[in-house]
């Protein structure tokens, strides 16, 4: 099957089915500011500093539903259906009067993003509609599942994009987008959030018909994403629980940036990091700063697989992997562009096989920020693992073929922010 996600395509019906709902938003007049209450992505958040600082921002943050504080996971998740159901009942949030889609306009450092936000008709992989590309990770599925039974509301949009043409949904939103926002504020890393109502029955079928000829790549929530797919496949009958929130973005005419995310090795020190490695890699210190380590990553990966380890107060680039190393370790059974991926060749030779150490929470953080991700590490006493990125054409191809990257291989963005608009099953 042909998936490119043209027209001309052989991509099986219906395509993209993306449905108007009814948006839980902030009522602005019972909140300090609309930026106050916002978030990003539950899993870019670092904690707990960045836990700490959103839940400072505003007695109402969207933290607060999306990595709800108790001893407990149970707790945990009962916490935020009720601090749900209070906001709703005060007035703090409140549904939308009829059903739209929405579209979302990003702009700050130097980028425009603009997409459409709704309910998205869930699918199987196997259907060519909607294209994972990296694995998950089973206890952070759960998790999401608990917190969304709980609530019964999608409490952010996954990122997902497409190739347009240039007409139809795109026209729309360019036209919606020069009109007056619902809401529009500015967070605190500069960048501006605008949000317009669709509700035009022919936008509606414009945006439908040229959808409907699509795939999609998840971009970012692949964990949300499987979350949907257990929830649906929980109800025999699934109504609400067959759709799940998304912003997608057609990256014809807005292109994300890609950048990666780095792992913390919270209980491995650098020194024995390094010790390990043998005669597997080159090593070469680098005494900084940090900009300089990340020219010096960016040089060497361009060549090759290349990371850097921080965590002692220096940088080490480690490259040149021994080829003999990389055969041993590496399954050969999948393309040539996935054997060589960095990610591929950090899980597989270095975390399972030179470091021998599992992929599980109290062993492995992933963090999005590297300045944060270093200074965590020197703050445990571990190991920080700097990424670099692969590109988005290599993620999409991967996809295609039906191949997973490991997970956490990539960082799409920007990404939404959370908090702007929610989508309660109640309402549906």
């Amino acid at each position: 099957m042909n998936t490119s996600g043209h027209a001309a395509d052989d991509v099986r019906a219906p395509g993209l089915r993306l449905s108007p709902f009814r948006g839980l938003r902030y009522v602005p007049e019972r909140v300090g500011s609309l930026a106050a209450v916002t978030s990003p992505p539950y899993d870019v958040i670092v904690r707990p500093d960045g836990l700490l600082h959103l839940e400072s921002a505003d007695p109402h943050n969207i933290v607060r539903l999306i990595l709800p504080q108790a001893i407990t996971a149970g707790t945990r998740h009962r916490k935020a259906a009720v601090t749900l159901d209070r906001w709703l009942a005060d007035g703090i949030l409140a549904p939308d009067p009829e059903p739209a889609l929405y579209v979302y306009e990003q702009r700050g450092d130097g980028l425009l993003q603009r997409g459409l936000i709704g309910a998205l008709a869930l699918s199987e992989p196997a259907e060519g509609i909607v294209l994972p590309h990296e694995d998950v990770m089973p206890h952070v599925v759960e998790d999401r599942a608990a917190l969304m039974r709980s609530t019964a509301a999608n409490l952010d949009p996954l990122l997902l994009t497409y190739r347009g043409e240039g007409d139809g949904a795109a026209a729309v939103v360019d036209r919606v987008a020069a009109t007056e926002p619902l809401l529009s504020t500015t967070t605190e890393d500069g960048f501006r959030h605008s949000l317009w109502a669709v509700t035009d029955p022919a936008d509606l079928a414009a945006i439908d018909t040229e959808l409907a000829r699509h795939q999609a790549l998840i971009a970012d929530g692949h964990h949300r994403w499987a979350t949907y797919l257990r929830l649906r496949d929980e109800h025999a009958e699934p109504g609400p629980w067959g759709l799940g929130l998304v912003l997608l973005v057609d990256t014809a005419r807005y292109p994300l940036r890609v950048r990666a995310i780095h792992r913390l090795l919270q209980r491995l020190p650098v020194a024995d990091a390094l010790a390990a490695l043998g005669d597997g890699f080159r090593v070469t210190r680098i005494d900084g700063p940090l900009s300089a380590a990340q020219d010096a990553l960016a040089a060497a990966a361009a060549e090759g697989n290349a990371f850097v380890l921080a965590g002692d107060g220096a940088f080490h680039l480690l490259d040149r992997p021994d080829p003999e190393l990389l055969a041993r370790t590496i399954r050969t059974d999948r393309p040539e562009a996935w054997r060589t991926l960095d990610a591929t060749v950090l899980h597989a030779t270095l975390l399972e096989h030179v470091w021998r150490i599992p992929d599980a929470p109290e062993d492995i953080a992933y963090i999005h920020d590297t300045a944060a991700a270093v200074a965590q590490a020197e703050r445990r006493g571990g190991t920080a693992v700097l990424m670099h990125p692969v590109k988005e054409e290599v993620v999409r191809d991967l996809a295609r073929q039906g191949v997973t990257m490991p997970r956490k291989s990539t960082s799409f963005g920007p990404k939404p922010a959370t908090g702007l608009v929610l989508r309660s099953l109640a309402l549906d």
